[in-house]
């Protein structure tokens, strides 16, 4: 094996490991809501605090230039481990609802340095086949975001021993990336800190068109991946599914998870045919699943779940190659600021549509509750295609071959 598959492995699987201390909010949320009493509010507080916290992380970090101006790896390590006291913390600490919301806070801070740095180092090894390898990636933490829901079919363990098991989990990534993750071969040193380094980013018109497509895809995904599991439930329960929780919930499990292939695919593919080519046809199908999917509610589940396999399958299969773009596009010395500040507006921007889907459900009814994301599927096309028409296109994998 190469050392350069050796990191895609690797890292790829520390990276889900210490992104689990996200995914564990969701994991426990259902027995906190019976020993805390906690309200529908408080719910969702428990999962929206650790993505302002990375939002917040990931805006310090790309202003302050710390993945670029400090080793990665080491970023991802101390960041790591820090998550892991904060989210052992809440097992260990936690007796109410504000102690945990501000612990879950601070993991999400911390996390900020784990998922953009991970993004840089893979990025490190790989110039030809880095949508693939970055596709593995955010394949892994697709599978994670699913695990959740998995758990809830299974039968979740004491909430208090599943942090700790999330905690040690991202001790044991840091010590992966620590001693057998290297730095590759196109690693780009010098950065000093220049406040500047964003703006010179988003001056630029190719990474700015990127982003744009990012956060296109980014209005549809989270508010999916959040309210697709309350939509399934609403539709077999409709339909006259006896055992419809926990039929939604594996279903869930089913959609989100086939994402990962999805990801790994997708990366394949651009790398051959173009990051452009890729990220329109997969923005093109989920966009109009965004569409569909209401014609089926209340019927057919069988039909239901296969439509929203597809879904799960495209939806996902595009993100990593927004990112793949920015390390192509961007300035190589402060190619980690680029992608912390994607991420930051992309999270952001989720937080937006997640809190809309309720409200579409008031005014519009559950079957068609995600018709109005197709608007972000919409901007992304556009975006990617004034990307695939300038000359910087040129230095996008893939794109070299189509000109």
């Amino acid at each position: 094996m190469t050392a350069r598959h050796r990191t895609l492995y690797l890292l790829s699987f520390a990276e889900l490991l210490a992104m689990g201390l996200w995914f564990s909010a969701t994991a426990v949320t259902p027995a906190l809501s019976l020993e805390w009493d906690l309200s529908d509010s408080s719910r969702a507080w428990l999962t929206m605090s650790v993505q302002i916290g990375f939002v917040v992380g990931t805006f310090f970090s790309a202003f302050f230039n710390l993945s670029d101006i400090l080793n990665a790896r080491h970023l991802f390590v101390v960041s790591a481990l820090l998550g892991a006291l904060f989210n052992g913390a809440i097992g260990l600490f936690a007796e109410g609802i504000d102690s945990a919301l501000a612990l879950r806070f601070c993991t999400g801070v911390c996390l900020a340095g784990v998922y953009p740095p991970g993004m840089k180092i893979m990025a490190t090894w790989f110039r030809e086949g880095r949508g693939m390898a970055i596709g593995m990636l955010v394949g892994a933490l697709t599978l994670g975001s699913a695990s959740p829901h998995l758990l809830k079919v299974a039968g979740s363990p004491d909430w208090r021993e599943l942090m700790y098991t999330a905690s040690l989990a991202s001790i044991l990534a840091a010590v992966i990336c620590l001693v057998f993750v290297k730095d590759g071969p196109y690693q780009a040193g010098g950065a000093r800190f220049d406040w500047r380094a964003v703006g010179r980013a988003f001056g630029d018109k190719g990474v700015r068109l990127a982003n744009f497509g990012y956060l296109g895809h980014q209005w549809e995904l989270y508010a999916v991946w959040t309210w697709l599991p309350v939509f399934l439930f609403k539709s077999f329960r409709a339909s006259g599914v006896t055992d419809a929780a926990p039929l939604s919930s594996l279903a869930a499990f089913a959609v989100i998870g086939v994402g990962a292939i999805g990801c790994v695919s997708a990366g394949v593919l651009a790398d051959r045919y173009g990051r452009t080519t890729i990220t329109i046809i997969s923005l093109i199908v989920s966009g109009s699943c965004c569409l569909l999917v209401g014609f089926l509610f209340g019927g057919s589940p069988v039909l239901l779940i296969a439509f929203c396999l597809l879904w799960g399958f495209v939806i996902v299969a595009d993100s990593a190659q927004f990112s793949a773009s920015i390390t192509e596009l961007a300035e190589p010395a402060y190619l980690g600021t680029a992608l912390t500040m994607q991420t930051c507006l992309g999270f952001l921007l989720t937080m937006g549509s997640i809190w809309l889907i309720p409200l579409f459900a008031d005014r519009i009814g559950w079957p068609w509750v995600f018709a109005p994301l197709a608007i972000g599927p919409i901007f992304g096309v556009l975006s990617m295609y004034r990307l695939r028409q300038l000359p910087e296109a040129a230095r996008i994998g893939g794109e070299r071959s189509r000109r």
